[in-house]
């Protein structure tokens, strides 16, 4: 019975923390003003990398976009490894001026492979060398024109990591892509920015980060290999000291999933990744919380939390204690029926959440009013859709596997 209590107070606080936290976020995010860079010299080598497979249709639209910066293109090199391709990503990137490494290895598969073997070629002929940072985009993103001047600014304030204001091309196509591209514009607007007003450090999301040359020969190239490498990466600088700082005014427009299965699939992959990075950096980040006192460690403790896997141990110990006489099962059914109530207001409060941020950041969001408003209604089914995968994710294989991308317009 005392371990049933413990486990529905240890729930009951992290979850509540977990608010708590947010909504310290959001409210700090709407009364302080989001960090500002000042000018600084356009005078920086950057390398881009790009990792893609089977990606003909949309990476072309990527590349045009980074011609087209208004920092000078002499000082951006477009480096692409195509990665198990079987269609013509490799001769696209050729065509358009790109330096294309290919790449064919169907043991180790997943986009932090690839980053390993393009930095390794890099590193091993030298060119690495010749670049004060690394930009990484995924194949079917497309960038502001202003958004390597805009991270140049940061760079030189000081950061060796940076991340930018994640936006979508196609957020209006339907429920799926809106649920996606307004979860990812919420931790641009509300939790990266009160991050740097807190002081603390932000989380690399995949796409769109920047990191200086000094951190990619400590790690080696690149280490990552996990089913969310970015995560992987973020937990590894934090533990090394990095503050990982956000650029704001840099925005990038990533395509999301438009069909569920193909939603389901990808977001199965980052929770069983989640669950990777917290077994192998939850204890690190736990210590370095206590020692050093690093908000950024409690705050990255929470979000890698498996409150899943926290729920089911509860669900199965109730029922098993139930089962053997140690508890009542209409105890156990009425913990169940708070959770229910839980549920309703959380249904709420995405909703809210969903709302807030569209007014918030309505002049980056390219949809109609009447979109907008069946999108609020539609997010909690999307966020709630993370119950089951989650569960799956403690249980399934989740592997790498490509996203077809239809390369919408902006």
């Amino acid at each position: 019975m005392l371990l049933l209590n413990v486990l529905d107070v240890l729930l009951v606080i992290l979850g509540a923390a977990g608010i708590l936290y947010q909504a310290a976020c959001i409210i700090m995010s709407l009364l302080a003003k989001p960090a500002r860079f000042p000018d600084a010299p356009e005078d920086k080598h950057f390398a881009v990398l790009i990792s893609a497979r089977n990606e003909q249709n949309v990476v072309g639209n990527l590349i045009g976009s980074i011609r087209e910066q208004t920092y000078p293109g002499e000082l951006i090199d477009i480096w692409l490894v195509a990665d198990n391709c079987t269609d013509e990503t490799a001769q696209v990137g050729r065509d358009l001026g790109c330096h294309v490494i290919e790449r064919h290895n169907t043991e180790q598969i997943g986009k932090g492979y690839a980053l390993s073997y393009l930095l390794n070629h890099m590193i091993d002929s030298g060119a690495a060398e010749r670049y004060d940072a690394y930009f990484v985009f995924d194949a079917d993103n497309k960038l502001d024109r202003h958004y390597v001047a805009e991270m140049n600014k940061a760079y030189q304030s000081g950061f060796r990591i940076l991340t930018s204001y994640r936006n979508s091309v196609n957020l209006a196509d339907n429920w799926v892509s809106s649920g996606s591209a307004l979860w990812f514009i919420r931790e641009s607007r509300f939790l990266n920015s009160s991050r740097m007003i807190f002081g603390s450090s932000c989380h690399v999301g995949g796409t769109g980060f920047m990191f200086s040359r000094e951190v990619m020969q400590r790690n080696k190239g690149w280490k990552f290999h996990l089913l969310t490498e970015d995560l992987e990466f973020t937990m590894d600088s934090i533990l090394h000291g990095d503050r990982i700082g956000y650029c704001g005014t840099a925005i990038l427009y990533d395509e999301q999933p438009v069909t569920f299965a193909q939603s389901w699939r990808q977001r199965l992959r980052w929770s069983k990744g989640f669950l990777q990075v917290f077994r192998y950096y939850g204890e690190a980040l736990i210590k370095r919380a206590v020692r050093e006192r690093d908000f950024s460690c409690i705050d990255f403790t929470l979000l890698l939390c498996p409150f899943t896997v926290l729920g089911v141990i509860r669900v199965v110990m109730g029922c098993l204690f139930a089962a053997f006489g140690f508890v009542t099962w209409p105890s156990q059914l009425q913990s169940l029926s708070g959770w229910s109530s839980g549920i309703i207001t959380s249904i709420l409060g995405m909703m809210a959440l969903a709302a807030l941020t569209i007014i918030v950041e309505r002049d980056q969001i390219g949809a109609t009013n009447k979109e907008l408003f069946a999108y609020v209604l539609s997010f909690p089914i999307y966020m709630l859709s993370y119950v089951p995968i989650s569960f799956q994710a403690i249980f399934a294989k989740a592997q790498w596997k490509p996203i077809q991308h239809k390369g919408a317009a902006s």
